[in-house]
């Protein structure tokens, strides 16, 4: 057997105050997908188009596209007003069964901050789906956000996420963003 090497975090606070920057940085984001989440799972939205800056780029893209650089995803928006057409058609005039979803977040980690003030980040995700017609839950998708994010004065806000889904097989009926 060989020897197994462990990754190590990278090193990127040094000083007391720079921890307690991280850390704080992390909690951000982690409430800030905890809203994301809560929206989606109660289908508000519109609630949900305002977490993004107007010139947003939402996408849900298979992991080999994504990592083959290919852009075509299974949604994909690239500002706020196309979000907001998204929402608006599936609350309005989009037909599909009716069901539940809960988006569970974890592994949240700042990657980088960049000089213009844009905080990269990723986290993993999985979305469990009941409909309401059928008893049991199902793994609707599993996989990982690869997001930026821009300060504003309402707060943090979604420059850009990327939602790369893991699994194979994707529900045919994928109407609610992830």
């Amino acid at each position: 057997m060989g020897d197994v090497v462990m990754a190590r975090p990278r090193a990127t606070a040094t000083t007391p105050d720079q921890r307690l920057e991280a850390m704080l940085l992390k909690y951000e984001i982690e409430q800030f997908n905890t809203v994301y989440a809560a929206a989606l799972d109660e289908q508000r939205l519109m609630d949900w188009v305002e977490l993004f800056t107007d010139d947003a780029l939402y996408n849900i893209v298979s992991r080999e596209n994504y990592q083959r650089g290919l852009p075509v995803g299974l949604i994909y928006c690239e500002n706020k007003g196309m979000i907001r057409d998204r929402a608006f058609a599936l609350k309005e005039t989009a037909m599909f069964a009716p069901r539940y979803l809960t988006h569970l977040i974890a592994n949240q980690q700042v990657v980088r901050e960049e000089a213009d003030g844009t905080i990269v980040a990723q986290a993993n995700y999985v979305v469990l789906q009941v409909l309401f017609d059928r008893p049991d839950a199902t793994l609707h998708q599993v996989g990982t956000y690869y997001d930026k994010f821009r300060r504003t004065d309402d707060g943090l806000k979604l420059a850009e996420r990327q939602c790369v889904y893991s699994n194979l097989l994707v529900p045919n009926a994928l109407c609610l963003p992830v």
